[in-house]
């Protein structure tokens, strides 16, 4: 299987996409590097859609379930 070309997701150059590439899907280390840098400094944020995103979509935990009696304790 030959390798194929994709964009760079960090400098959308191509970048070959295959073992021959120990950075892929990046063209290079220094792009590995840089998106991780936006990682890590929270560059890259997720949308919170509790905060005004589409109703019905926030998660939300089940009630708990109600404890049940052990019994009069006579046996």
């Amino acid at each position: 299987m030959s390798d194929r070309t994709v964009t760079c997701p960090a400098c959308k150059g191509p970048a070959q996409y295959g073992p021959a590439n120990a950075w892929r899907p990046f063209c290079s280390q220094r792009c590995r590097e840089h998106d991780l840098g936006a990682w890590a400094s929270e560059s890259y944020r997720m949308e919170d859609r509790a905060q005004g995103g589409d109703e019905g979509t926030e998660f939300t935990e089940p009630a708990p379930e109600p404890l049940r009696s052990q019994g009069s304790g006579t046996h």
